[in-house]
């Protein structure tokens, strides 16, 4: 059965072809329906002006209208479906490696042209069938090719971010770039650095996530971008063992487990602290920042678990990323005795064993007639290590115990 979202975008082809207009499914959406894939969302082209389209749904917002790109909104009982609707067109001269200075409505075989590779330069009418191939994707699909749409120097001139695009498609469909397309990502592979810092996190991020991760870090080692995305990681390059040792750790990296916690693999052994310029540089979100800086600190402190008082051990546990480290540690050091055993705690010690409510709290220290210092903060911290250890008996004594350590104060 066809979701909602190709149904409204079936509908939305229905319309522009009942007015007289070419309408066809897009780029990533034709590719992935040929190779069995639902896509994430479906694009539409055409040959209607842009006003024209906006006159056919009243429900529309111009969000690119000099682009010649107008969202398509519906309304329904999960939310909001969008399709996204681009008049065909020619690009203009690409003055800052990102985007054209300005654009003219072309037809469709042109606007195929101006594509970056040739699975995704087809269109596909949804109402008849027909395929429209102008680039050669069709039989690049089934050879497994990525490769360039006309000439790959311009391609990647034209918006740099296309180099890392290639080594992300070439790696989540299993392909191979061919020769004059690799050659092109090499020689302008240092020009990535002038692609927006969000560009490139977003394509890390997708690139770093699932099964096909290894294999992108290698195509990024290999295209002579990875030092330039992540020049933290530039030890990699250094020892080929040592890559091919992460690129080992990534495979055993269930795909379940997200980015940064890849990202943490590729990073093994640097000083935590420089999480926080990284995600600087990157934009990364706070919550990313700090999710990657824990894990670097924790490097493979599961190993040791057996020998961990509760109170060491049960906050890495009870943290949020401690099912990241948990998969980090697993795919670093298979079948460790340690690790394992860190392993059964986790899943076997309940939560308020892992993270208990302190039997003493910062209030209780100042009804005991200690003012707020600096020293609060340990005491109370070496109360809460006591209580998970077992040196507490209860509540009473953690409280017995706080009033003889305020004293000695």
């Amino acid at each position: 059965m066809d979701s909602a979202e190709r149904i409204f975008a079936v509908e939305v082809v229905r319309v522009l072809q009942g007015a007289g207009h070419e309408a066809v499914f897009a780029g990533g959406c034709v590719r992935d329906e040929l190779l069995g894939l639902t896509p994430d969302d479906y694009d539409v082209a055409t040959s209607a002006m842009p006003g024209q389209v906006q006159s056919l749904f009243p429900r529309s917002l111009a969000v690119g209208a000099s682009f010649g790109v107008i969202d398509v909104i519906r309304k329904s009982p999960s939310g909001y479906l969008k399709v996204q609707v681009a008049t065909f067109r020619n690009d203009g001269p690409y003055l800052d490696g990102r985007r054209p200075a300005g654009v003219v409505f072309s037809s469709a075989r042109e606007d195929a042209l101006r594509r970056d590779f040739t699975i995704n330069g087809m269109f596909l009418d949804p109402v008849s069938g027909r395929l429209l191939d102008f680039v050669g994707g069709q039989a690049d699909l089934a050879r497994r090719v990525l490769r360039a749409i006309g000439d790959a120097d311009q391609r990647f001139a034209e918006d740099r971010l296309r180099l890392l695009r290639a080594v992300r498609m070439a790696s989540r469909f299993d392909m191979e770039i061919c020769p004059e397309t690799a050659t092109a990502v090499r020689r302008h592979a240092s020009a990535i650095v002038v692609v927006s810092a969000e560009r490139i996190a977003e394509e890390l991020r997708k690139m770093l996530k699932g099964s096909r991760r290894s294999r992108a870090t290698r195509l990024m080692a290999e295209m002579g971008l990875l030092d330039r995305v992540l020049p933290e990681a530039e030890a990699l390059l250094a020892q080929p063992e040592s890559l091919d040792q992460t690129l080992a750790t990534l495979d055993r990296l269930g795909p379940e487990a997200g980015a940064i916690p890849a990202l943490a693999v590729l990073l093994e052994g640097m000083d935590p602290a420089g999480a926080i310029p990284l995600a600087a540089r990157l934009r990364f979100a706070n919550q990313e920042r700090d999710l990657l800086r824990w894990l670097l600190a924790q490097g493979r402190c599961l190993a040791e678990s057996p020998g961990m008082r509760p109170s060491q051990l049960y906050p890495v546990l009870a943290h949020a990323g401690g099912p990241d480290l948990l998969a980090i540690s697993r795919a670093r050091m298979p079948g460790d005795g340690g690790v394992e055993h860190a392993a059964r705690l986790l899943a076997e010690v309940p939560r308020e064993t892992l993270a208990p409510v302190p039997w003493v709290t910062g209030n209780d220290l100042i009804a005991m007639g200690l003012k707020p210092c600096p020293a609060m903060k340990d005491l109370l911290a070496g109360l809460l290590a006591d209580q998970m250890d077992g040196a507490l008996a209860n509540r009473e004594a953690a409280h017995a115990e706080a009033s003889a350590r305020i004293k000695k104060l």
